[in-house]
């Protein structure tokens, strides 16, 4: 994906919750952590983060669920109220401000590729990852060098805006 793409539009599986996004993600993580795996079902999760105001809202409205997270603080799971699929989560860090958007909500899901692999340590040991990303068995120390500059950017700018 270039950096001017948008991914475009995606929502849960019964379409009551529609969105779109009008910009492109910041940085996208695949996620292996056993959390991740115990709440999607899957060996991973791929989150597409991007500033929640460039989240537009088409039909429906999320129902916003406070579910245990490693770090203790939680997070909000963003939730169709119909057919109570993911379609984002929000972390304490950013809080509300930034949108982890589950990338298998896109409709197209081509648009979106990780940019960095998290919490292979508790990979699915049959998983092999082979596409040259940086992987890190935790959380990476750093976004520099992780994330592309233009992202690191705007998600300085998020985390200020947070102490204004």
């Amino acid at each position: 994906m270039t950096e001017d793409s948008t991914p475009g539009t995606g929502g849960c599986a019964c379409g009551h919750v529609r969105y779109r996004l009008t910009a492109a993600p910041m940085v996208t993580h695949c996620c292996h952590c056993s959390r991740c795996q115990r709440e999607t079902g899957s060996a991973f999760a791929v989150n597409a983060l991007i500033e929640t105001s460039a989240v537009e809202i088409l039909a429906g409205v999320p129902d916003l669920i406070l579910t245990p997270s490693a770090s203790g603080k939680g997070q909000k799971i963003a939730r169709c109220p119909d057919c109570h699929v993911a379609v984002w989560s929000h972390y304490p860090n950013a809080d509300t401000l930034v949108a982890f958007i589950r990338a298998g909500t896109l409709d197209d899901k081509t648009t979106i590729r990780p940019d960095v692999h998290i919490y292979t340590s508790t990979k699915a040991p049959w998983l092999e990852i082979t596409d040259g990303k940086p992987v890190f068995e935790e959380y990476y120390p750093s976004p520099a060098g992780v994330w592309p500059e233009d992202g690191l950017a705007r998600w300085r700018a998020v985390i200020a805006s947070r102490g204004a």
